[in-house]
């Protein structure tokens, strides 16, 4: 029997204000439904795409976004039950730009060959004379329109080698280059500053104005206000509420979709009393490179000096491609070809992670900003989770499936997820699992790489509290907290921001945000405020 209170509300079928002028569908998903082992991921959901419109599916981690959006593209889960219809109307491919870009691009193949297979393909019949210099104008246009600058430095690069806001825009030119009518974005600003997103956002308004359909998978409520023309409220893979956005934002009917849409951070940070004492991590000299496509190495990142303290969160604020990420895996030991010291108490820490004991090991702990690909996808999570503590602690297996267990619920994952697959969890729902494992090693610094970019508002409030809270109690922890975000700063003490591989602002937290020195932390304030401003103002 259905909860009453999805019958609280009467869903609209979402149509231009002028019903008379709706253009046709280019795709429609009619009372779809998947069931895998037994869990119904969605359950009779709605959705039409219509010509230069922007459809949103909002809701938490795990609402059964992702799944809708895939079905579009015939997409399932292995072993998934489906019953319901899809039918796309549209000439062409649907092109699918994921949460995750790391998933779809080959990382044995640099960025060029990757976009010349699509632009090749394309252009097939002209004449092969002609055929080299359109497939390269085709994929420099696909890059400039999914705003990656310095094509030919990304050209040259292997996926691994670019920012997760750069890997998206990639998958985005991919999207660009087929000719899609219908695009499927699933968390296209996920992992990118407020400048980066408002291209983004701008990007995707584009695509529509030229008559592309576009659905937007998001939890990111300022792109849904900036974009959306038709919202989908989903909950638990039911839809509680959908009609025009207009409506929905002004005057939403159904109490999910008035917590979920009200729901949004505070933007500055509280400011934390600034803690004394001497550091307990030290950044001295630091110059981090990256081998440039086979052409030598290039700097990437410069950090003359840079301190952490116990019971303090550094908050590192910066566009993609600015070098946050690079500091972050400086310091974990998971980028080795950099000069400088990296000091834990004073104790020089070995560049590379192979040269760290278990103990080094331990005491700085990553987090990573793709957690899907940091998990095995054959082994259920839990196991997975309680590893950490066997390997690096010691802990007797059976007592570390208990710590996992308790450390996981903590994190709001259910015990029943906890003994899934990674594949059978939703991206926000691995990122708890992700700082769950990390947890387990009782670090003396947590990285944490972008952990809520991938949250829904209400998720991520709950993080950013659970992260609190552990460096109030435990005054031993240092937390580095890399993000694009503006509303994640909550727990910073100190912010330092950083732009083409140079820290150019560092301060207390709330003095960068209410006061900053820096032109482009100015730009990055400025741009928050204008994107997340509701429509007309």
């Amino acid at each position: 029997m259905k909860n009453r209170e999805w019958a609280e509300a009467k869903d609209e079928e979402p149509v231009p204000d002028d019903p008379a002028s709706a253009p046709a569908p280019v795709a429609e998903v009619r009372d779809l439904r998947v069931e895998v082992g037994g869990t119904v991921l969605v359950d009779g959901v709605n959705l039409t795409a219509r010509p230069g419109r922007v459809t949103a599916l909002v809701g938490t981690s795990g609402s059964g976004k992702t799944t809708t959006g895939l079905a579009l593209l015939g997409t399932y889960p292995p072993g998934a039950r489906v019953s319901g219809e899809v039918r796309i109307a549209a000439d062409g491919p649907v092109g699918y730009v994921p949460q995750h870009p790391a998933s779809v691009l080959n990382p044995a193949r640099r960025v060029s060959a990757l976009l010349t297979d699509i632009a090749r393909l394309r252009l097939g019949r002209l004449p092969r004379a002609r055929r080299r210099a359109a497939v390269a104008r085709e994929v420099r246009r696909a890059l400039a329109e999914a705003q990656l600058p310095d094509a030919d430095t990304v050209l040259r690069r292997f996926p691994h080698q670019l920012s997760g806001g750069q890997q998206q825009r990639v998958v985005l030119a991919q999207a660009l280059l087929l000719g899609a009518r219908v695009v499927v974005a699933d968390e296209p600003t996920t992992g990118q500053d407020a400048l980066t997103k408002a291209r983004v956002t701008e990007r995707l308004a584009a695509l529509a104005a030229r008559g592309i359909a576009v659905v937007l998978l998001s939890h990111d409520l300022d792109v849904v206000r900036a974009l959306a023309d038709d919202l989908v409220v989903l909950r638990e893979g039911r839809v509680v509420e959908s009609g025009p956005a207009h409506r929905l934002w002004s005057a939403p009917r159904h109490p999910w979709t008035r917590a979920l849409l009200a729901d949004r951070a505070a933007s500055d940070a509280p400011d934390p009393a600034p803690k004394t004492g001497p550091a307990a991590l030290r950044v001295r000299g630091l110059t981090a490179r990256h081998r440039d496509g086979g052409r030598g190495t290039a700097e990437v990142l410069r950090v003359p000096e840079l301190d952490l303290r116990a019971g303090e969160c550094l908050a590192v604020l910066g566009r993609s491609g600015s070098g946050k990420t690079t500091l972050g895996r400086c310091l974990a030991g998971l980028h080795r070809d950099h000069s400088g010291q990296i000091l834990l108490d004073g104790v020089p820490l070995p560049r590379s992670l192979r040269d760290r004991d278990r103990s080094a090991l331990a005491a700085v702990q990553y987090v990573f900003q793709d957690a899907r690909a940091a998990f095995d996808e054959h082994r259920p999570v839990l196991g997975q989770v309680a590893r950490t503590a066997v390997r690096l602690r010691g802990v007797p297996a059976d007592t570390a499936a208990r710590e996992a267990l308790d450390t996981l619920t903590g994190l709001g994952l259910a015990e029943t997820l906890a003994h899934r697959r990674p594949g059978q969890l939703s991206g926000g729902e691995l990122q708890r699992a992700a700082l769950a494992r990390a947890l387990l090693a009782r670090p003396r610094v947590l990285v944490c790489d972008e952990i809520t970019s991938g949250l829904d508002p209400v998720t991520r409030r709950g993080i950013l509290g659970v992260l609190s809270t552990l460096l109030r109690e435990r005054d031993d922890l240092a937390l580095v907290l890399i993000t694009h975000d503006l509303e994640s700063l909550a727990p910073a003490h100190r912010i330092a921001v950083l732009d083409a591989g140079e820290v150019v602002e560092e301060g207390p937290a709330e003095r960068v945000l209410r006061a900053p020195r820096h032109p482009f932390t100015s730009a990055l304030l400025r741009t928050r405020d204008r994107l997340g401003a509701p429509s007309g103002s």
